[in-house]
């Protein structure tokens, strides 16, 4: 079990970027594949990139594709979500996640993962 705290977070206008932080309490390269998700109100917890535990692998959802891109060290003690040209739908709040994997597999569903941060509002507005 690894533990994770994000940030970055806070209120900006639409067409604006944003770099998220997660920070984890230990190396996650090449042990746990890792993945950054997001949770409007009222919404299900949405898959939005992913990177494999070798680190060689990367995916992202349809509407983060272009705007959006998720990287982290060679440790792996931090990754990122690096947003632009953000809307108003991309009002959620955004929590990464980490699953024991030691393979070239990113996984997309949240009910695979283990280990989860408390998360950091993301607020765009009009």
């Amino acid at each position: 079990q690894v533990q994770l705290v994000e940030s970055g977070g806070g209120l900006v206008q639409a067409g604006d970027s944003l770099r998220l932080s997660c920070a984890a309490s230990e190396r996650t390269t090449d042990t746990y594949a890792v993945a950054w998700f997001r949770q409007a109100p009222g919404k299900e917890r949405d898959f939005i990139a992913g990177i494999s535990a070798l680190r060689d692998n990367i995916r992202y959802e349809d509407s983060a594709q272009g705007r959006f891109a998720i990287s982290r060290d060679n440790a792996g003690n931090t990754l990122y979500l690096e947003m632009t040209s953000l809307t108003p739908e991309d009002t959620a709040v955004y929590y990464c996640a980490a699953k024991r994997s030691w393979s070239s597999v990113v996984f997309t569903t949240a009910a695979y993962y283990s280990d989860w941060g408390q998360g950091t509002q993301v607020t765009v507005s009009s």
